[in-house]
């Protein structure tokens, strides 16, 4: 087991109606804030939500500025306004309602309101964050995980350009989890919030780290769970129980405690964020296309794990390793697959002008990426390749 430094500053609410108490527990850090959502909010309108939380807020006192417009792959281009907006109104909070993108996007902007550099900065690693604001979250549509998470990842349009922000500062300082409001999710986002949970979970799971017994064990449980209930969720959006275990298996997949004492790879998610930064996919969408094709490069670095991982997770029977090690892969695009979700980069009309690009800026200016095997240019060119 690997030394680790495990840290989590959010509290968790959890529950039926929760979201109706926002304003009690905003009210603890400020009476003067930034509301911050997806698009025009229609959905979150629509759902209840919105008024529910905007109810809240007036009844606790608290005076609020909006500002939607938050879209998958979230654009540095509406952080920088929402910093003018922070700054201009002497904003000391921002709420974030909706999913991961949305949290991303309000995360930067404390950051960047605190600063008074380029908040890219942060995201490039050409400065490190030293304060930032309180950052609240209602979660609306669960996958990302961001709402327990270090991690803000912002997509640079003019640079075609994701970069991810990982610092403590980021922690939200509340996120309220009410399971109903994922009963009227579009299939598509609930498909790849999945995805993401997966991905989220394999990423750690696939370590060269020695004697992980427990976090094995915590980390098989967990994606078991999302085999389980990922399918049902699609089937029976309006399932209490079934939303509530994939909200709950979202945030555990991200907070980083299930995989103390591991050495967690990224790759995967390094290679996908440049498919999404140039072709604006979704983020889940991607990794479905992305993950395996990286399990087939790769899984002969450590085959007893990925022999494991088809065992434990899919019930897979254990024969030659590679042979079983290569069925838990085509179950794991089988389960995608089921979801509703295009398992190859030419099913969402990708080709291969990209490629080299994409690998460049993934390594980020450096020799290799990855940690489960150290993987270069050529290596996750190779990796897009298998992918298409």
């Amino acid at each position: 087991m690997e030394n680790f430094n495990f840290k989590s500053t959010t509290r968790l609410v959890f529950g039926k109606d929760t979201h109706e108490e926002t304003g009690k527990y905003v009210k603890e850090y400020s009476n003067k804030i930034l509301v911050h959502y997806e698009g025009d909010g229609a959905l979150i309108k629509k759902l209840g939500i919105y008024d529910k939380v905007i109810k809240s807020l007036e009844e606790n006192g608290i005076e609020y500025v909006t500002l939607g417009g938050v879209v998958p792959n979230p654009r540095i281009s509406l952080v920088y306004e929402g910093i003018k907006i922070c700054k201009e109104n002497g904003i000391n909070f921002i709420l974030a309602i909706g999913g991961g993108s949305v949290i991303d996007s309000a995360k930067a902007i404390s950051l960047g309101t605190a600063y008074e550099g380029d908040v890219w900065d942060f995201f490039t690693g050409k400065n490190e964050p030293k304060k930032s604001m309180n950052v609240g979250v209602v979660l609306t549509i669960p996958g990302s995980g961001s709402e327990m998470s270090e991690s803000s990842i912002i997509n640079n349009e003019e640079l075609s350009l994701k970069c991810v922000c990982d610092t403590e500062k980021n922690f939200p300082v509340f996120s309220i989890l009410d399971p109903q409001v994922c009963f009227t999710i579009p299939p598509y986002l609930m498909a790849c919030g999945v995805t993401d949970i997966m991905s989220h979970l394999m990423e750690r799971y696939f370590s060269q780290a020695k004697h992980t017994e427990l976090s094995d064990a915590l980390l098989e449980a967990a994606m078991r769970t999302v085999v389980e209930f990922g399918p049902k969720i699609m089937k029976e959006p309006k399932d209490y129980n079934n939303a509530a275990q994939i909200m709950w298996s979202a945030t555990v997949a991200h907070n980083g405690m299930i995989a103390c004492g591991r050495i967690a790879d990224w790759s995967s998610h390094r290679i996908e964020h440049e498919i999404s930064a140039i072709y604006d996919i979704t983020h889940g969408a991607g990794m479905a296309i992305v993950f395996p094709a990286w399990m087939k490069y790769v899984k002969d670095e450590n085959i007893d794990i990925f022999v494991n991982f088809a065992v434990k997770v899919f019930g897979v029977e254990n024969t030659t390793k590679e042979e079983t090690a290569l069925k838990g892969i085509e179950k794991l695009e089988e389960f995608f697959k089921s979801l509703g979700l295009k398992i190859s980069l030419s099913e969402v009309g990708i080709g291969e002008e990209n490629f080299e690009v994409m690998a460049e800026k993934a390594l980020a200016g450096s020799k290799t990426l990855g940690r489960f095997k150290k993987l270069t240019k050529e290596d996750i060119v190779n990796i897009l390749k298998t992918s298409k």
